[in-house]
């Protein structure tokens, strides 16, 4: 898997990817590789799922807090190679319906958390029981992500837009 996050990382495409090229990398034959994953693809969803990590549940006093905190993770990665290999995979995702179905099954758990966590406020009597959860879901994180990977707007702080962005919207979902 590290050897996959380095050749993603120095700009080798999903497409170029290979199990040769991941093999002579790591310094093992192929049959080492396909003994653990079936092929490029498993093994890709795999070393992603890693890159990332597993998303956490918050753990604030208020959905407020909540949304800060998990806004605050978008488009931030321990791994500074995430920085290199997300974007570069962009224009696969969008050509590729198989490495779209991944990208979305990396996304699927995050958004989950953020899920739980409106549904939460909701419960809580924080939030309009109205609330379009998928849609407030995509208008919290993409500002955020943008930001974050594209340097969008120079005069956004990225460090504290999490929390100009969920005070923006909870005026409009909030009880």
């Amino acid at each position: 898997m590290e050897a996959t996050l380095d050749l993603l990382a120095e700009g080798t495409t999903l497409e170029a990817l290979s199990i040769e090229a991941i093999a002579a990398r790591a310094g093992v034959g192929k049959a080492a590789i396909y003994r653990r994953w079936s092929g490029k693809d498993a093994l890709v969803v795999d070393t992603l799922r890693t890159l990332k990590g597993p998303p956490t549940m918050p753990n604030g006093a208020t959905v407020r807090e909540d949304l800060v905190i998990l806004l605050s993770q978008v488009g931030r990665n321990s791994d500074a190679r995430a920085a290199s290999i997300f974007p570069c995979m962009m224009p696969t995702i969008q050509r590729d319906a198989a490495m779209h179905r991944l990208y979305q099954e990396l996304l699927e758990p995050r958004r989950q958390v953020m899920r739980d966590v409106l549904l939460r406020g909701i419960e809580r009597g924080e939030l309009r029981p109205d609330v379009d959860i998928e849609l407030t879901l995509a208008v919290l994180t993409a500002p955020v992500l943008l930001q974050r990977l594209l340097r969008w707007h120079p005069k956004l702080d990225a460090d504290n837009l999490p929390e100009r962005v969920v005070d923006a919207l909870f005026s409009g979902i909030a009880t």
